[in-house]
């Protein structure tokens, strides 16, 4: 079975310019610090962001924004950074503000393959702006696009060398959802373990999906 463990560096050569990155995270619980960080120092720009939120300043992603490396957000909430909403209002940065229930089911859909879905949630809002509406038994709905990205970052508490993963609690929040929806997949673990030391029921991201694991034991 194939050793998935990279260290920080090698994950640093799948960044590039421009590119879709999912990140995990609730302000800031859950996201990958060492992933964060590599991604500053690689010096990578003109991102989109696809995230629960934007943390704040000095924390997960508002490591990215403050540091000018971003170049729009896909968020359900970005007031806990005050950063994000300046540039947002300057334009020095698009954000696109979407439904905490909406956001995760598009990542859902793009993970599955589906076309999109039909909800109630944002009609006759400013959600609704250049969405197509179906009406289905007298229930105006609106139609919401898969999301897909290029790279998830995703924190995990435990992972084997064959990129099963397990979290802890809250921490779990999105990720296991965007590990189903990018391209390539690097998951950050708090511990790593020897195959077979994970009980099948307790695996919560099967390592079939995950392509790479930051060894937490190397640099």
């Amino acid at each position: 079975m194939k050793n998935k463990c990279i260290n920080v560096q090698d994950a640093a050569g799948y960044f590039r310019d421009g590119m879709t990155i999912m990140v995990g995270g609730f302000m800031g619980v859950g996201t990958p610090p060492r992933l964060i960080e590599a991604l500053l120092e690689s010096g990578v720009r003109d991102l989109t962001i696809i995230a629960n939120d934007t943390a704040f300043v000095d924390t997960g992603i508002g490591l990215l924004v403050v540091n000018d490396r971003v170049k729009k957000v896909i968020a359900s909430h970005i007031g806990t950074n005050p950063e994000t909403g300046r540039r947002m209002i300057s334009g020095e940065m698009e954000v696109e503000l979407i439904p905490q229930g909406t956001l995760i089911e598009r990542i859902r859909c793009g993970g599955a393959g589906l076309g999109g879905f039909l909800t109630p949630t944002g009609v006759g809002t400013v959600v609704e702006e250049g969405k197509q509406k179906i009406t289905l038994d007298g229930t105006e709905y609106l139609l919401e696009l898969p999301l897909r990205a290029d790279l998830a970052l995703v924190q995990a508490h435990t992972a084997d060398r064959a990129g099963n993963l397990v979290y802890q609690l809250s921490a779990r929040n999105f990720n296991p959802v965007i590990a189903l929806a990018a391209d390539i997949v690097i998951a950050e673990p708090h511990v790593l373990t020897d195959v077979g030391s994970i009980a099948p029921d307790h695996i919560m991201t099967p390592g079939a999906v995950v392509d790479y694991i930051v060894n937490p034991q190397e640099a």
